[in-house]
Parts: C-alpha cells; structure tokens; sequence
C-alpha cells in the first residue's frame, strides 16, 4: 500500500472515529438516547411564586430518574426571568442530548402552550407569535436535540381534588356557604376556561354539596382587575350567608392572590364575616408531583418505544 493511501486511510479513521466518538458522548450507555426532562412554567416576578415551581423540581427529580432514562430534570421559565426556555435548551444542546421532554405545568390550553412555546422551541414558526415573542423578549431557540412536548395538567382528576380539599379547608360546616373560584382566564381560550371551571363547580357541588358556585378572572383577559372577583362574590351572597374565595393559580403571587383577589374580597362590605379568602394557591400538591412523574414516564416510553 502506498504512502498516499495510508495516509489517506488514517484521515478517514481520525474523521469517523472522532464523528463515532461526538455521537456517543450523548448517549447513556449502548444505542439508548440522552434525555432531558425541562419543566416549563409561566414564569413571574414573584421570587416566592419561581420557588414554588422550583420546588416541583425538586420533589420529582428522583422519581423522575430512578430507572436510568431520563438524565437530568431542569425547569424553565416562559418569561419574566431566568432560566429561560432557551437557556435551557442551549445548556442541554451544550451537554450532548439527544432528546428533550418538555412539560408544561400550565392549567390548560392557553396561548401560551397553543402558541409561545411551540415556537420559542423553534417546533413552529409563526410570525405572527414570534414578533409578540421579540417584544416581549423571549428568546427562540431552535434545539439540536428533539425536542417532545408532553399533553398539559389532567385538571379533570388533579385539580377537582385540590379545589374539594382547598374549600374544605375554609368551610364552615353551616350550610349556608356558597364558593367563588377566580382563575387568571384566557382570551383566545375562554371556552375551555369557562368549561374548566364549570367542571370544577359540578364537581364541588357533588363533593362538598354547595350549590351556589361563582367563577370570575383576574388576568390580563380583565385587565388585572378585582371587580370581576367582587362580582363573582358577590353573585355568591346573593344567594347565600358566606362566600368561600379559591384561587385557581398556579402558584402564589403577591400581586395576583396579595392585591388583586385580596382587593375584591375587601371591597365587599363586612367580609371578614361575610367572605372566607386564604392567599394561596394550587401548589404545593402532592398529587400534581405525581402527574409530573406519570406524564413524563409515558412520555419518555413514547420516545424509547414508539409504536411501529
């Protein structure tokens, strides 16, 4: 064999056993994939609200990681801060993943899981989106891994039980209470909304069987304001001695539960006597830790084992 063509042979080894090596650098062991697991949250101001997500992290990581699939378990913020939703993917990309398993820990269909993240992870491309995203400035970031976005919170069987346990909580016991539930609202979604918290009135109805059920919103849908809560409790008193006030949030946030909710309950004459309101929210729940762990396994199992 000449020179030349040793040469040439040895190039040809250096290239692929460099390419062979890059590659399995991502990989856990043998042909199986290097997965990421990103929670993706709304994001806020509130250091305490940011906590509460993070806490979810940290309570599911290892349930999350106990059979070996899933290498690392991080969380995202849409906006407001960091870490962000790009961020995130760039640190996965940087550390040789394959696949990423974003899930939404969102109340249900929104803008923001219809629209943003789709594209803020580069999987549509709307321009429409992406210029509110940039006045926003949200980053896009399209990822090298895969990226799979996992289906959003089962409220119909999570959060009835945390609502039921949450009015429980506040109740009385007189029979003469009546429940107003304030969520944050959706003004290209408002029918789901509006069936969300119709389901979740049934189901309090039932369970707890207080018949007068009041629902109002207290997000950008009304412009951050508290009449539509004195509105709904006052709906609530129309027909009965006491309102219970439950925020369906996410999380709590000193403007939304701390001001905008609290003001509601306060322009209502006499509420300390007439109005049962505690400043809290749907975390922590064990039972949502649990959806975490359930809707990442299955999503994971989809991946590794796609039906042929």
């Amino acid at each position: 064999m000449s020179r030349q063509l040793l040469l040439m042979t040895a190039l040809i080894m250096t290239i692929f056993g460099c390419q062979s090596t890059k590659k399995s650098e991502g990989k856990v062991s043998g042909d199986q994939p290097k997965v990421g697991v990103l929670l993706v949250n709304h994001g806020s101001v509130s250091k305490n609200w940011r906590q509460m997500l993070l806490d979810i992290e940290k309570e599911v990581e290892g349930d999350i990681m106990a059979d070996g699939r899933v290498s690392e378990v991080r969380t995202a913020f849409m906006e407001y801060t960091e870490p962000s939703i790009a961020s995130q993917l760039k640190a996965f990309d940087q550390e040789g993943y394959d696949e990423v398993v974003i899930v939404p820990i969102f109340l249900t269909i929104s803008s923001h899981t219809n629209s943003d993240i789709p594209n803020i992870c580069g999987l549509a491309n709307n321009p429409e989106v992406q210029k509110e995203l940039a006045k926003e400035k949200i980053e896009i970031y399209r990822a090298r891994a895969r990226v799979t976005i996992a289906p959003l919170l089962d409220y119909p069987s999570v959060l009835k039980k945390n609502i039921a346990r949450r009015v429980a909580a506040l109740s009385d016991g007189s029979g003469n209470e009546g429940v107003a539930l304030i969520a944050y609202g959706d003004a290209d979604f408002n029918q789901q909304w509006e069936e969300m918290v119709e389901d979740i009135g049934k189901y309090l109805k039932v369970q707890t069987g207080i018949g007068s059920i009041s629902y109002g919103w207290c997000g950008h849908l009304v412009r951050y304001s508290s009449e539509p809560t004195k509105k709904a409790i006052e709906q609530v008193l129309e027909l009965e001695e006491k309102a219970i006030v439950i925020p369906i949030l996410v999380a709590n946030d000193e403007y939304f539960q701390g001001e905008i909710i609290q003001n509601g309950v306060d322009a209502i004459a006499d509420s300390e006597t007439k109005v049962a309101y505690k400043q809290d929210a749907i975390l922590p729940d064990a039972n949502i830790n649990k959806w975490v762990v359930d809707i990442t396994q299955k999503t994971v199992d989809g991946i590794l084992n796609p039906v042929q």
